[in-house]
């Protein structure tokens, strides 16, 4: 580093030991809050599961009746659920989010957007689509009656034909360094489709009878599920969330350490050339002494 003095290169490497420091306390909370997180997204989607197959169940087996969580309709406006996160300094976690939403294809100014976490609200309206419903910071602490407020809120809208068709955005969490951003449709429910003869046959026969009737078991179960999916979603964004965030905090650390050894030997090469400086020159000051 030619041309910075010994005290430039001292005060950057204290400078990187403070960034250091707050990297790795930032690493320490995200792996915390990232153990509980994972423990509740394992306890959520078994319910999710069981729902998920009892609807698909229902459909697949009684096609003479319709309901209208199933009915495909003309689609002039489409909801979004946006789950993202509140804060930054996560890598490009919500970032995924954004180009999950935009790559679905509608026109922002077909959309209303129900976001979840103020990242997914601010990026998101920046590039013209209209936030109808904001829930503020319940991405810090999701719980299930924050769940079925929002989706008490998407089934009044599509019920009333305000919107043909509810989306929702989140990541997906698999594992630490793993996750998935999807935009999945939630409204319209998709039918199964039917199994081949050969799939029967090879299949176990299950005959199934509903009481009260299939229609009145599937309007009653759809908004479960709808509130389920949509507090899974918070759940594995949470987990996803802090995940990325524990992996960039852990490589901001370690960038920040290589950059204290960087700085550390330029300092001492500095040091070393100045004492050899004043070597030189005590030397040179005897000789003309002589």
């Amino acid at each position: 580093m030619a041309g910075v003095s010994t005290k430039e290169i001292k005060n950057r490497i204290r400078s990187m030991e403070s960034t250091r420091q707050i990297t790795k306390a930032m690493e320490m909370v995200a792996a915390s809050k990232l153990r509980r997180a994972q423990a509740q997204v394992l306890s959520s989607r078994p319910y999710f599961e069981i729902l998920y197959s009892t609807i698909a169940d229902i459909a697949s087996s009684n096609r003479d009746f319709s309901s209208p969580y199933l009915q495909e309709r003309p689609v002039k406006k489409a909801l979004y659920i946006v789950i993202a996160g509140d804060r930054g300094l996560a890598g490009g976690y919500n970032s995924n989010v954004e180009k999950a939403v935009t790559s679905v294809g509608f026109n922002p100014a077909d959309v209303q957007l129900y976001t979840v976490g103020s990242k997914g609200r601010d990026n998101l309206s920046k590039k013209g689509y209209a936030v109808a419903k904001d829930y503020g910071d319940v991405i810090e602490a999701p719980t299930y009656r924050a769940a079925m407020d929002i989706g008490r809120d998407v089934l009044n809208a599509f019920s009333s034909g305000e919107v043909g068709e509810i989306w929702m955005a989140y990541t997906v969490f698999k594992n630490t360094i793993t996750h998935i951003p999807k935009m999945i449709r939630l409204l319209p429910v998709a039918v199964p489709e039917e199994e081949t003869a050969e799939e029967k046959k090879d299949g176990p026969l299950l005959l199934m009878n509903f009481e009260p009737e299939p229609e009145e078991v599937l309007d009653a179960v759809i908004p479960k599920y709808i509130n389920s999916v949509i507090y899974g979603g918070m759940m594995d964004a949470v987990a996803s969330e802090n995940g990325a965030r524990m992996t960039a905090m852990d490589n901001a650390t370690s960038n920040a350490e290589d950059m204290i050894e960087n700085l550390t030997l330029s300092y001492n090469r500095a040091r070393q050339g100045a004492i050899t400086q004043e070597i030189t020159e005590i030397v040179s000051g005897a000789e003309a002494l002589k």
